[in-house]
């Protein structure tokens, strides 16, 4: 696997990939983003585009906007969230961010073993994007979950 900052030429690759997880488009906190319009960590093994991370560096944080790999436990989600999280620190960031949903339980396993800790939890706001923002938000998630709220997770790059 190889890691690389998303280039230009890259991009017909990346959007095919994001299509695939439902994630061009991230409604979180209330607004609707465009993940192609922020940069990116891409994995490729052997020629094909195995995991992207999409991230916003933003005064004093890092959100880590879409993080998706091809094959779970495999590595590639780790080596991904380690690229942003260095690229966070270089950028002086204090703290990596990322918005999931409540029925996101993988996700939840994941980032906290890697560190980050609940911060937020915003009950309702999945409904209210479903109905303002990106009518395409499923009702129900994983495993069967009703898919209704924001949670928050970061992790401290700084000492506070």
């Amino acid at each position: 696997m190889e890691l690389v900052p998303s280039r230009p030429e890259h991009r017909p690759a990346l959007e095919v990939f994001l299509q695939g997880w439902n994630s061009l488009w991230v409604a979180r906190r209330g607004v609707l983003v465009d993940a192609l319009d922020h940069p990116a960590v891409l994995a490729w093994s052997d020629g094909e585009l195995t995991g992207a991370a999409t991230y916003v560096v933003d005064r004093d944080g890092c959100e880590l906007l879409t993080l998706h790999a091809m094959t779970r436990r495999s590595g590639t989600g780790s080596a991904l969230l380690a690229a942003v999280e260095e690229i966070a620190r270089d950028a002086g960031c204090r703290r990596l961010w990322l918005v999931t949903t409540n029925d996101n339980i993988e996700a939840l396993r994941f980032y906290q073993r890697r560190g980050f800790r609940l911060v937020q939890i915003r009950p309702g706001a999945v409904d209210r994007s479903r109905d303002l923002l990106k009518p395409e938000i499923p009702l129900t998630g994983e495993h069967g979950i009703p898919l209704r709220d924001e949670l928050e997770l970061e992790m401290r790059l700084t000492p506070e």
